[in-house]
């Protein structure tokens, strides 16, 4: 998804960018980025690949070659950032967490024009350089992101540092959050909220969806009011989001309690206990248990030392060797019980098979598999989340696939309460030699976070969703 996070500050920022950055290292697992305005010196940036290594690493020996008040930080899943510009609103840095689907489209536009690209990467032209373009089209910072969100399909936040202060712009349909923090001082921008306590900052604002303000010395200053539309992405209270953090006001990990519990009261299977797959699906587990008055167990230990997330290779091999050699069974704990096990979601399915195969090889009785969200049928044309060469590598349209159906098909088998989605899950069961599957209800989803289904996007589940 990628993550950033920006200051302004009376005294030197260094620090709290790098500390506030790390803290949305969850985010992304390609590329990561830091610029400061130096004084006396201008823009000083930094780049580095993180597919083998941890942020911190990284940037942590170049810290004393950095000095300033203002500063940006990124954690990219995606593209080389920040971007460096010279133009005629003046020098400017551009950090961008974004999906532009109609890149290619874009990049013929600016071509046709005789503009250039310099930002390469991976043979392709580089999103956040296509997005500062367009915001050097108008005449100010303003009408330059607006001319963004009425120029782009897909999604994309923006934070800009200049010499007088922070940009920062929350997604068109807010599909991603921004929030600012505050301390003596400063005051901070970022995508979660969770990196503010440990460095020293409240919580003081939340962009609305389509919002553009401008942080200074002096404080928070809106440029743009928000729109009347939202769409945030109900996955990042689901999956993406930090235990600690909030969107819209709304804790995630008592999100997951909510989560676990609906699934819990519509449940009548019997267990010895429950467990949650490490990390997100602990939260959803934990209020499984508690609504069902069954205990909580580790049958699964993740083992942090050596072993990163799982999504950090690009080769999808080795993605799988990581997530089955971080997660280690217990006997103990596993051996002739019956079990609850939640996650957040199936994507494909590789993971959750491995992790059917451990229980069964550890003598597990019973394996009941419960997921947080509804199944997964439409890729994410928004956000970077479940991104496949082809529909098809998801479970449950593997599973349709399998069953004669196809692209026609596809809403009957979204309507939890069609003979189609029984036929489906139960495919999908037999295929993870699973006991049972049961997946979260798209309604108890929406109810558990506590906004209207309007304002959630839940594309990925539902298909539905636009620009």
């Amino acid at each position: 998804m990628s993550g950033f996070f920006g200051v302004v500050s009376k005294t030197d920022c260094v620090e709290d960018v790098f500390y506030g950055t790390d803290y949305h290292s969850h985010l992304g697992t390609k590329r990561a980025g830091m610029v400061f305005i130096v004084p006396n010196k201008g823009f000083r940036r930094s780049i580095h690949n993180l597919e083998n290594a941890y942020f911190r690493n990284k940037f942590e020996d170049e810290l004393s070659g950095f000095k300033g008040n203002s500063g940006l930080g990124v954690i990219s899943d995606t593209d080389p950032q920040p971007i460096l510009f010279n133009s005629h609103l003046g020098r400017f840095a551009i950090v961008t967490v974004s999906r532009l689907l109609n890149i290619e489209e874009l990049e013929s536009r600016f071509l046709s024009k005789k503009y250039h690209f310099t930002e390469n990467f991976e043979g392709n032209i580089n999103p956040t350089e296509v997005v500062a373009n367009l915001i050097c089209e108008r005449d100010n910072f303003v009408s330059g992101i607006e001319n963004v969100f009425d120029s782009i399909k897909g999604s994309c936040s923006i934070m800009i540092l200049t010499e007088s202060g922070i940009i920062a712009a929350r997604d068109k349909l807010g599909r991603t959050p921004v929030v600012v923090g505050r301390k003596n001082g400063a005051y901070a921008a970022a995508i979660e909220s969770s990196s503010f306590p440990n460095i020293g900052y409240d919580v003081e604002y939340y962009l609305g969806a389509g919002e553009i303000i401008q942080i200074d010395y002096d404080g928070i200053k809106t440029l743009k009011e928000p729109g009347d539309k939202m769409q945030i992405c109900a996955f990042l209270w689901v999956y993406y989001g930090y235990p600690p953090s909030f969107y819209e006001g709304i804790n995630v990990e008592e999100c997951r309690y909510r989560c676990g519990a609906s699934l819990a009261r519509r449940d009548t299977v019997r267990a010895d206990f429950v467990c949650g797959i490490p990390d997100s699906g602990v939260g959803h587990a934990i209020g499984y248990g508690n609504a069902k008055g069954i205990p909580y167990k580790r049958a699964y230990s993740k083992y942090t030392p050596t072993w990163p997330r799982s999504f950090m290779p690009q080769n999808q091999e080795l993605r799988d060797l990581v997530a089955r050699m971080k997660l280690i069974p217990n006997r103990a704990v596993i051996e002739g019980k019956s079990m609850v096990f939640l996650d957040d979601s199936i994507v494909r399915g590789t993971q959750l098979k491995d992790n059917t195969i451990d229980l069964r090889r550890s003598g597990a009785a019973e394996v009941h598999m419960r997921i947080a969200c509804p199944p997964l049928l439409f890729p994410c044309i928004f956000l970077n989340f479940s991104q496949s060469r082809s529909p098809l590598e998801l479970a449950g349209r593997k599973a349709i696939d399998q069953l004669g159906g196809d692209d026609e098909d596809i809403r009957e088998y979204s309507d939890p309460d069609s003979e189609k989605y029984k036929k489906m899950v139960e495919k999908i069961a037999k295929n993870l030699d699973l006991d049972s599957l049961v997946y979260q209800r798209l309604d108890d989803l929406i109810a558990a976070i506590g906004l209207p289904k309007e304002k959630l996007c839940t594309h990925c589940w539902d298909g539905t969703g636009y620009y």
